[in-house]
């Protein structure tokens, strides 16, 4: 394995996945840049972390977010792009706007803060992109169309940024994991089964953006899907 210590934007750092990936980055010696909506979910004190309010759904914002950030933080090499939220549902019920705010959050917003962020890490002597997508991106299912087609979009998105950098450092990964036992489901009608092994843990995913980081400068993990070994999906009443 390759250990360099990192300088790493983690979004949608103040909970679940987001959460527990900064938590590992910070275990084995990297600085950290979380952003959350809400900063003051950012509850404990480290001194390699350092907290920002984002919000993903603003688009006009990121641009000069991205801007500040690489003035702030000038040894900025690795991103890990860890915030979305899940809504499912027949096409039918769907609003305009809720469409709108799911693709943007799940999908536009990530490239619009790869475009503003990747010239300044092509000048890196190494740099990582990595995004967490999800099985959804790899076969749609009934009631999920559209946070299947945001998460294929940010599958083909990091498939083709790979293509684009190759002569570059920066080297993009894509993590797909299955039903992680996270907040996520809070406000949806479904959620991975309790007993163990019916659900992978956030910390199974920090494990292999981990994996991703480590891997030497010669080589590139392209993509990693995950899953429990017994998937249940259990409906609320």
């Amino acid at each position: 394995m390759h250990t360099v210590k990192r300088t790493v934007l983690v979004t949608g750092a103040s909970s679940g996945i987001g959460r527990a990936i900064a938590r590992q980055l910070l275990t084995q010696g990297h600085h950290v840049i979380g952003t959350s909506r809400d900063c003051r979910k950012f509850s404990k004190h480290h001194p390699h972390f350092i907290g920002r309010e984002l919000d993903l759904a603003q688009l006009a914002d990121l641009p000069p977010f991205a801007k500040q950030l690489q003035s702030d933080f000038p040894a900025l090499d690795t991103v890990v792009f860890a915030a979305g939220y899940g809504q499912f549902g027949g096409l039918e019920q769907f609003s305009y706007a809720q469409i709108e705010t799911l693709m943007t959050v799940n999908f536009t917003a990530q490239a619009y803060l790869t475009r503003a962020l990747l010239p300044k890490l092509k000048q890196k002597a190494h740099a990582n992109l990595v995004y967490i997508g999800s099985e959804a991106a790899l076969k749609g299912s009934r009631n999920g169309s559209i946070y299947c087609a945001s998460k294929f979009a940010l599958r083909g998105f990091s498939q083709a940024l790979r293509d684009e950098c190759g002569k570059s450092p920066v080297r993009v990964s894509l993590v797909n994991p299955g039903m992680v036992d996270t907040a996520f489901f809070d406000a949806l009608s479904f959620a991975p089964g309790k007993q163990s092994g019916q659900a992978l843990l956030a910390e199974d995913i920090a494990d292999a953006v981990s994996y991703i980081l480590q891997a030497g400068p010669h080589c590139v993990i392209d993509e990693i899907n995950l899953n429990p070994s017994s998937k249940v999906i259990e409906f609320k009443k």
